[in-house]
């Protein structure tokens, strides 16, 4: 039991390690979906890329 906010936060000298992995893993759940969007955009962008040469390729053969 903490018996004020500063003993909280102190974490029983343990505060650089919490406090840090606590930063961490909120800077990584915030990186995380940001990352998945850019992904699937540089994908739908190649995949449609993939397609309009396919369909270039059908016209050209015919």
């Amino acid at each position: 039991m903490w018996n004020s906010p500063a003993e909280f936060f102190a974490m029983g000298g343990y505060a650089l390690y919490v406090w840090s992995s606590f930063g961490a893993c909120a800077l990584v759940l915030l990186l995380e979906p940001l990352a998945v969007r850019a992904r699937f955009k540089v994908i739908v962008k190649r995949l449609k890329q993939e397609h309009l040469a396919e369909q270039f390729d059908r016209e050209g053969s015919q």
